[in-house]
C-alpha cells in the first residue's frame, strides 16, 4: 500500500488535471479583462483625437496587418485540428499540426519584427525625438497605443509558443493523449484567445482611418 502511494506522488498527472481547464477559463478572462480596458482607452482618445489618428493609421502597412490576419486564422484552425487528431488516436498527425500552428506562430512574429523594424527606421518608436519633435500629441498617443498593445499581443504570441513545445513534447512521449488531452486543450484555448485579440487589433490599428 506505501509503495502504491509513492508511486503515485512519484508519477502524478500533471498533463490533465481537471482543474487545468477552468484555470485556463479564469487566465483567458482575466486576459480578456486587460486588453478590453485598452480597447476602451484606444477608444476614448480615438474619439478625442480622430484626425491625428487617421494621420498615423497611414503609416501602418495595411498588406502586413491583413497578411498576419490571415495566417492566424489558418493556425486556429490547425490548433483545432491537432486536437481533433488526438482524439481520433492520430498521434502522429496531432504532432505535425502543432508544429505547422507553431511554424506560422513564428511567421507571425517575423513579419511583426520587419513591420516594427521599418517604423524603427523612420524614427518612429516611443519617446524618439522624432516623434517628440515631428508628430502631434494625438499621433504620439495612436503609436504609443500601437507599439504597447501589438507588443503585448507578440508577447502572448511567445507565450503561446511555449506551451506549444510543452504540447508537442507531451504528445510525442505519450503524456498527452485521447484520454488526457488537457494540455493540448489548454494550448488550443490559448492559442484562439491570441487570434481573438489580434482580430480586434488588425482593424482597430490598420482599417479604420
Amino acid at each position: 500500500m506505501a509503495e502504491h502511494q509513492h508511486a503515485h506522488v512519484e508519477h502524478p498527472d500533471m498533463y490533465d488535471p481537471e482543474s487545468s481547464k477552468i484555470g485556463m477559463w479564469l487566465f483567458i478572462f482575466t486576459e480578456l479583462l486587460l486588453f478590453g480596458g485598452l480597447f476602451i482607452v484606444y477608444s476614448v482618445y480615438r474619439y478625442l483625437n480622430p484626425d491625428a489618428f487617421h494621420l498615423a493609421a497611414e503609416e501602418l502597412n495595411t498588406f502586413i496587418g491583413a497578411f498576419n490576419t490571415v495566417i492566424l486564422l489558418v493556425s486556429s484552425m490547425t490548433i483545432a485540428m491537432s486536437t481533433t487528431a488526438l482524439q481520433k488516436g492520430h498521434k502522429k498527425v496531432a504532432i505535425a499540426l502543432v508544429v505547422i500552428t507553431f511554424i506560422i506562430g513564428i511567421g507571425f512574429l517575423v513579419n511583426k519584427y520587419f513591420e516594427w523594424g521599418v517604423k524603427f527606421s523612420h524614427g518612429i518608436w516611443p519617446g524618439s525625438e522624432q516623434m517628440l519633435n515631428e508628430m502631434s500629441q494625438g499621433e504620439i498617443l495612436f503609436f504609443g497605443l500601437y507599439f504597447v498593445m501589438t507588443g503585448l499581443h507578440a508577447l502572448h504570441i511567445i507565450v503561446g509558443l511555449i506551451i506549444m513545445g510543452f504540447a508537442i513534447k507531451g504528445v510525442a512521449n505519450g503524456k498527452v493523449n485521447a484520454k488526457r488531452p488537457s494540455l493540448l486543450d489548454n494550448c488550443g484555448l490559448y492559442w484562439h484567445l491570441v487570434d481573438l485579440i489580434w482580430i480586434f487589433l488588425f482593424p482597430l490599428f490598420y482599417l479604420i482611418h
